[in-house]
């Protein structure tokens, strides 16, 4: 790769956000001069955000990690690779000898999901490892969308989404795309697509405890009282039946379950839900009558109806009536994409499969199910503080910092203080990773190829698209995936001096052998000299959907094909999907799933009883800082404070409060402060704070971030309020005291 002082141009996929929009770079050297939306993309066309422009600095951080990290009597110093892999060795067996493989956990963050080289191998290091304790940023997030739709389509990621640029109806709960551009929906531009879709005379509503930015391109918004989307959402299909407005059109005859709903959603009357949800029962009824009126319309709910109490009721509900007022499946409505690679629901047999299991095994302190091969984060501190056989005493963090994401990080952080050992894989020395022995960095994200393996099983348009390196990594400086090999084979036994090259050789000839059979050596050839993650997207695209089938399908896609064509290639809108997609073992969609029938009657006993006093927290995020370590970057760091608590002038007036006063903000026994912002978006009785902040935690290094630190939302919430179903942290609504802070500092 030319890397000479030249000034060159360079296309990649922003791996920063959802969105994935296709940036053009100017690259002079190793610096990149200059970061624009790249206008022929077929998917983003050009559009980009604040964080695209600040890959240039995540690039150029002096603050992030180059070399391994390896503590020496209490001080993180730097090493080689081989040194820092040997003391892993050295550590890391002990433990699982004498106690067994359950002592080890894994984390993994939502930064892996954007690269190439950690998703598809961390699951072979987990697999390696032998370990019941895995974690992930999805119970903290998406979790109940997924046992949702995994237990009505039958797989975890077959995911409706909204058909946004042939709609002319999209309802949103808990949602707000303008500034995340989707979350579980990639759709660059919402910002553009909300205005056309209006243009063209359609209507968009919000309904959310805040008036949030989406909410000021709507039509309408309405606020509900956080934790009750479920409570609506059940009063809305209780209108369905009741003024016989059931209508599922094509898709009627692929739908099972259906006459259990009319008596499970009897309870939940408009007048019953009102109360508890704050929206008036005319108001709810209207809000059905104009979905099913809806020519092509749909509801959308995101991290907000996800992270609540009923998060998975929430999830369900929103698809039941996508299907029961002719929405699901059909253009304009939530539609499912049909990606060119890894999209388990394009392979094998059409129609019908295994569907989902959950609760294979539950954590040993709370007996939490798992649910997608995984525990919910909220257990993680239980785990490693309680003594006993299968107590976790090591953990391997991958692009993870849960003591800021997760609920009572204070006690976390404190529990991984306590462990045996722990390594870390990520960029910077943060919150979480300071407690590690051993830090192994990965490569800046310009210095490795691009991907997105999950995202286009999100978007709103089918698409394939590739980035290669647009930097060569320092010498020295392995592959991520390497690494993550290299830890699976020290926990294989093999050492940590073994060939990773010829591991994965032989799982991947495992993986074609699936396939083909005994076609297996000309397909090996054929990905040949290919190694790693880009071996495994030429399998998965030349076996995708649109793929050449190894040159059964001459125009179809491989690898070479996607790679020469940096604007991506695109395949076209949604098209209807059922029930081809369908793995559930009916065949059909189930729309009344036993646990989410069962969940849905203990909620109409919690109905009446519904909190509606006092002060409740919910979280919200900005276009600069999505995730903690954005905090890091000048260009996003800069400008007005950002972690305020969002208030309600009325509230604030009650309490003694006035605009830019320091605020302490109580939960869960544990208190933060954080600087009031009046602001009248918000519902009375509720108050924001960001999510992701709370840098003053001694032994990180981040020093932009620690020039405003910022107060942990997280640290206020229950680790034990979860999903009962998916386990899912409840992170929106906690309750809250809020009194003026005794003194006048941060």
């Amino acid at each position: 790769m030319d890397e000479t002082t030249s000034p060159r141009t360079a296309h990649r996929i922003c791996p920063l956000c959802e969105a994935c929009c296709g940036l053009e770079l100017t690259i002079e050297g190793r610096r990149v001069s200059a970061v624009r939306g790249h206008a022929a993309d077929v998917f983003s066309a050009g559009y980009l955000c604040p964080k695209a422009v600040a890959l240039k600095e995540l690039h150029e951080d002096p603050d992030r990690l180059r070399r391994p990290l390896v503590r020496r009597d209490g001080a993180f110093v730097e090493t080689g690779w081989d040194e820092a892999f040997a003391e892993i060795e050295r550590r890391l067996l002990p433990v699982i000898e004498a106690h067994g493989r359950d002592a080890v956990a894994v984390t993994v963050g939502n930064p892996s999901a954007h690269k190439m080289s950690l998703l598809p191998y961390f699951g072979r290091l987990a697999k390696a490892l032998g370990t019941k304790n895995i974690y992930s940023a999805s119970t903290l997030d998406q979790m109940p969308k997924q046992l949702a739709c995994g237990l009505m389509f039958g797989h975890w990621l077959s995911i409706p989404v909204p058909d946004v640029e042939r709609s002319d109806f999209l309802l949103i709960l808990g949602a707000n795309p303008a500034v995340s551009n989707g979350s579980l929906w990639t759709v660059p531009d919402v910002r553009g697509k909300l205005k056309a879709l209006r243009a063209r005379g359609g209507r968009v509503v919000v309904i959310d405890p805040r008036r949030t930015e989406t909410a000021a391109l709507a039509d309408a918004h309405h606020f509900i009282r956080p934790g009750s989307d479920a409570f609506l959402l059940a009063a809305m299909l209780h209108t369905l039946f009741a003024e016989g407005r059931v209508r599922p059109g094509r898709i009627a005859p692929h739908l099972a379950g259906l006459e259990a709903l009319p008596a499970a959603v009897a309870p939940f009357t408009p007048d019953a839900v009102a109360p508890a949800c704050g929206i008036a029962a005319d108001t709810i009824r209207a809000l059905a009558r104009e979905l099913a009126a809806a020519p092509r319309g749909c509801v959308y709910g995101r991290l907000g109806t996800c992270t609540q109490r009923h998060g998975t009721l929430a999830s369900w509900l929103v698809d039941v009536l996508n299907a029961l007022t002719g929405h699901l499946d059909e253009p304009g409505g939530a539609m499912f994409p049909r990606a060119a690679a890894f999209a388990a629901n394009t392979a094998g047999k059409p129609g019908v499969g295994r569907g989902i299991v959950t609760g294979r095994h539950a954590s040993r302190v709370s007996g939490a199910p798992e649910v997608f091969g995984e525990l919910p984060m909220g257990v993680l501190a239980e785990e490693i503080e309680t003594p006993g056989p299968g107590q976790v005493r090591a953990l391997i963090s991958v692009a993870s910092n849960p003591v800021l994401s997760a609920p009572n990080g204070p006690r976390l952080a404190r529990a991984l203080g306590s462990l045996e050992f722990m390594v870390s894989l990520d960029i910077y020395l943060n919150e979480t990773t300071r407690h590690a022995d051993v830090i192994l960095p990965g490569p800046s994200p310009l210095e490795d190829d691009h991907y997105d393996i999950a995202f286009p099983q999100l978007s709103h348009r089918n698409h394939a698209r590739y980035s290669p390196a647009v930097f060569e990594p320092p010498a020295g400086q392995p592959p991520e995936w390497q690494n993550l090999l290299r830890l699976a084979a020290i926990a294989l036994g093999r050492g940590a001096g073994a060939d990773v090259l010829a591991l994965d050789d032989e799982w991947v000839a495992d993986e074609v052998r699936k396939l083909a059979g005994e076609r297996t050596p000309a397909l090996l050839a054929a990905l040949a000299p290919r190694r790693g993650p880009a071996r495994l997207l030429d399998l998965a695209l030349r076996t995708g959907p649109y793929g050449d089938a190894f040159g059964a399908r001459p125009d179809g896609l491989n690898l070479d094909r996607v790679a020469q064509t940096p604007a991506g290639i695109d395949l076209g809108p949604l098209q209807p999907r059922l029930p081809e997609l369908l793995r559930t073992p009916s065949g059909r969609v189930e729309l009344a799933p036993a646990p989410l029938l069962a969940a849905l009657a203990q909620a109409a006993g919690e109905l009446a009883a519904a909190p509606v006093d006092g002060l409740r927290l919910v979280g919200r995020r900005e276009v600069r800082s999505n995730n903690s370590w954005m905090h890091n970057l000048p260009l996003l760091a800069k400008g007005p404070e950002r972690c305020t608590l969002l208030m309600h002038p009325h509230d604030a007036q009650r309490l003694g409060l006035a605009d830019g006063m320091l605020a302490e903000i109580e939960g869960a026994g544990r208190t933060v402060r954080a600087p009031v912002q009046l602001d009248d978006a918000m519902m009375q009785g509720v108050v924001s704070l960001p999510h992701g902040w709370g840098h003053d935690l001694p032994g990180a290094r981040l020093a932009v971030a620690a020039r405003r630190p910022g107060a942990n939302l997280n640290a206020l919430l229950d680790e034990n309020a979860r999903d009962p179903l998916s386990g899912n942290a409840v992170l929106s609504g906690a309750p809250v005291t809020v009194r003026l802070a005794q003194t006048s500092s941060v």
